[in-house]
């Protein structure tokens, strides 16, 4: 799957912003990260692409919160080089061509799929934590 650039993403985050007819991929707020909700068919969404490089490398966990937000904050930063961005595919409804970023939350003894809007006024730009 190729990877999006910063630049494609915003425009994506734009272009979605732009959607306003009902759908049911917006009846539950995914405004911050959200456990995959049941009434989303997963079948209804399409992966365009991915945030990452290299599937097989270990991207850093840490967090980007210069405000005080937190990883469930509707208004957490979007950026990219920091977790859980850095491990996040761009799907779109088929139905209105919103986007959403999703990955899979591996912690612990469980795997869940997680997934939260792409908003284009919480994308950041910022150079990756030092290693």
């Amino acid at each position: 799957m190729n990877k999006i650039s910063f630049d494609t993403l915003a425009r994506l985050a734009k272009a979605s912003a732009t959607v306003t007819v009902p759908c049911m991929c917006n009846r539950v707020s995914v405004a911050a990260w959200s456990a995959l909700p049941m009434t989303l068919e997963l079948n209804r969404f399409h992966d365009i692409g991915v945030l990452f490089d290299d599937p097989y490398d270990e991207p850093t966990f840490a967090e980007f919160h210069p405000a005080g937000t937190r990883y469930d904050s509707d208004i957490a930063p979007i950026a990219l080089n920091f977790y859980p961005y850095n491990r996040c595919a761009v799907a779109r409804c088929l139905d209105c061509g919103r986007h959403y970023l999703r990955y899979n939350e591996a912690g612990g003894y469980f795997t869940e799929l997680r997934i939260r809007a792409l908003r284009p006024e919480l994308i950041v730009d910022t150079p990756a934590p030092e290693a």
